[in-house]
């Protein structure tokens, strides 16, 4: 526990950092990779060009400066980050280097005001938060280790299908290279990819939704082509080996008996692909509506499969808005207090995956037709973020 003087001196830096803004978590990337450039190979550079990074970090830190005298109310964050970290495979050591280099940017940026004291203190608060990551984390690497056809680290899989779903989608089946059994995982999780592409000093790991429910023999991610990562993976083949780690997030799907109503843009339809093939299986007497928008017909990926599915299950009803075209059941950008289809409003769960400014309105339109907060969760890639 931290004392009350520990607990007061971190909460004196609020206004400190807010004035250095995300200026203090540039640095201190800048430092850290300077430093310790073998972490190139777990940070996304992507979102350190963006920024993306800077301002996450920045806003984590600024929370728990806030919040130190009562960390549970970050709780849901700090339990979605342990699984983005789980997923690129973060260690105890890792927290040493970050420690280190936060400790001595706050140090470098603000020199007067960073006393001895004050940076006691925040040693003291990074080492009880850092200690909470490394068990809560741990417990996740031993829990996935401990399932059948479970692992720890990287596992080698085999390409064994590509299927293309859409004119930028494509569906890839992965099987493991040794042939043996898999792990199994909630519908809605996601799974973490390594790969070197050729122009590339430095690998690189990125998180893929599952876009099928479990099975025992094969996993399923469907990607866009988009970035880097995504584009070199549009030009493998079947036969060709990548790095996974093994299932995380916690953005799942909860098998309560109540209506679900999956709302989604773009690829963001990879992780309600798997949440209705669960429900289906789960929940005979319940609704399940699946909305989700795109720009047109052909970048609507798994059209048919949807389509199918809504006239094989008499509980299953679909809404397709497509922004550039007529063709859909809607036409423009979704407005749900428009919607034809007749939603839970008062009993459903809602559940959102799509880029954050969508997920951002969609999660307001709800909110403002009556639907409470807790009903309503979503996944947001990347640098976490809250809507």
């Amino acid at each position: 526990m931290l004392s009350e003087r520990t607990i007061s001196l971190v909460k004196s830096t609020i206004p400190l950092l807010s004035g250095a803004g995300s200026a203090v978590t540039a640095h201190f990337y800048e430092r850290m990779f300077s430093h310790n450039p073998e972490l190139k190979h777990i940070f996304n550079m992507t979102n350190q060009q963006t920024g993306k990074q800077h301002f996450a970090l920045f806003n984590a830190i600024a929370a728990y400066a806030t919040h130190i005298d009562n960390p549970s109310v970050l709780q849901e964050a700090i339990s979605r980050i342990n699984h983005k970290h789980v997923s690129l495979n973060i260690q105890a050591e890792h927290y040493n280097i970050v420690g280190h280099h936060l400790i001595a940017t706050l140090k470098e940026l603000a020199p007067n005001e960073f006393t001895s004291e004050i940076e006691q203190a925040w040693r003291e608060a990074y080492t009880l938060l850092a200690d909470l990551f490394i068990t809560q984390e741990e417990g996740l690497y031993q829990h996935t280790e401990q399932q059948v056809g479970g692992w720890r680290n990287q596992r080698a899989f085999i390409i064994s299908d590509i299927v293309q779903e859409s004119a930028n989608v494509k569906s890839f089946y992965l099987m493991p290279k040794d042939g043996g059994p898999i792990t199994n995982y909630q519908a809605g999780q996601f799974i973490a990819l390594s790969v070197q592409p050729p122009s590339c000093d430095y690998t690189q790991i990125r998180q893929y939704s599952l876009s099928q429910s479990a099975n025992k023999n094969t996993y399923r991610i469907s990607v866009k082509k988009h970035g880097l990562v995504s584009t070199h993976l549009h030009q493998l083949a079947i036969g060709d080996t990548v790095l996974l780690y093994p299932p995380a997030g916690d953005f799942i799907f909860r098998n309560t008996l109540t209506d679900k109503v999956f709302i989604s843009a773009g690829v963001g339809i990879t992780p309600m692909m798997a949440m209705l093939e669960q429900a289906l299986c789960t929940l005979t007497d319940n609704q399940l509506l699946f909305i989700h928008a795109c720009a047109n017909e052909n970048e609507h990926s798994f059209k048919q499969v949807i389509e199918s599915k809504a006239q094989q299950y008499k509980n299953v009803t679909k809404e397709v808005w497509y922004e550039n075209t007529l063709n859909g059941d809607q036409s423009g950008r979704i407005e749900l207090s428009q919607s034809k289809l007749d939603l839970p409003l008062e009993q459903g769960e809602f559940y959102l995956c799509g880029p954050t400014p969508f997920m951002a309105a969609i999660k307001q339109q709800l909110v403002s037709l009556g639907v409470a907060p807790e009903r309503i969760l979503y996944e947001v890639f990347g640098p976490h973020e809250s809507l």
